[in-house]
């Protein structure tokens, strides 16, 4: 500014840079304060929806287990499993983006990095699942889909799992034993950097979402417990 008497005497270009500069923590306060109010509002049918879903795979896994069939016993855990790591994310996912104070942020995108990092579907699987779907008469065609849905969401989980192993080891999972280094790690944490990873197995998840209702619907019909039945004597 040495160049100007005043701030106002200085090109527009100048000015705008000025007070960009000057005020940009304001700004930022603000449009984190807008987004928070925006996304809760926009986001709210979606957490209504997964927490009511989320409920009644609680209720049907119950019951799977109850009932002894070992092919409905693993695909709704499967479900079950899935859902609880997006209500995980689903549930701090605003925070980590909006939330005023800056640590309480940093936590946040740290749960959902070491969520994204563990979310392995292959932990809650079983690794019969093909002739479990043969036994209850679940058609081919539905079966490979299935199984490519689930080979995506290994391949993106690995992925997650190279971007973001430094990260992960350093702030959450195990803790960096350097804790200069942990702390610099946490507070240079790259929230593009995670919630690409959590975009990328989303991605994935929606595959699998989309056809697994139509497999729990084949194993779980009557044809389906019959045909289990009397293949597994």
């Amino acid at each position: 500014m040495s160049k100007y008497e005043n701030i106002a005497d200085a090109p527009f270009k100048v000015r705008k840079r000025y007070f960009q500069i000057k005020y940009a923590k304001y700004f930022m306060a603000v449009s984190r304060l807008y987004s928070r109010l925006y996304l809760t509002l926009t986001e709210r049918k979606k957490n209504r929806a997964l927490t009511d879903t989320l409920r009644t795979y609680r209720v049907e896994t119950e019951r799977a287990r109850r009932k002894g069939n070992e092919c409905t016993k693993v695909l709704m855990n499967l479900g079950l499993y899935y859902l609880i790591a997006e209500k995980d994310i689903q549930t701090v996912k605003i925070d980590a983006l909006t939330h005023h104070n800056k640590w309480k942020r940093l936590l946040s995108l740290r749960i959902i990095l070491l969520t994204i990092y563990e979310w392995d579907m292959g932990k809650a699987s079983s690794r019969n699942l093909k002739e479990l779907l043969s036994k209850s008469a679940v058609d081919e065609t539905l079966q490979k889909e299935l199984f490519q849905a689930l080979r995506l969401l290994r391949k993106s989980q690995k992925e997650a799992e190279k971007m973001l192993r430094f990260e992960r080891n350093a702030t959450i999972a195990h803790r960096d034993p350097d804790a200069l280094l942990q702390l610099n790690t946490i507070e240079n944490l790259n929230s593009k950097k995670v919630f690409s990873a959590a975009e990328e197995f989303y991605k994935s998840s929606a595959i699998f979402m989309k056809v697994f209702p139509k497999v729990i619907l084949q194993a779980g019909s009557t044809q389906g417990l019959f045909s289990f039945m009397l293949k597994d004597k």
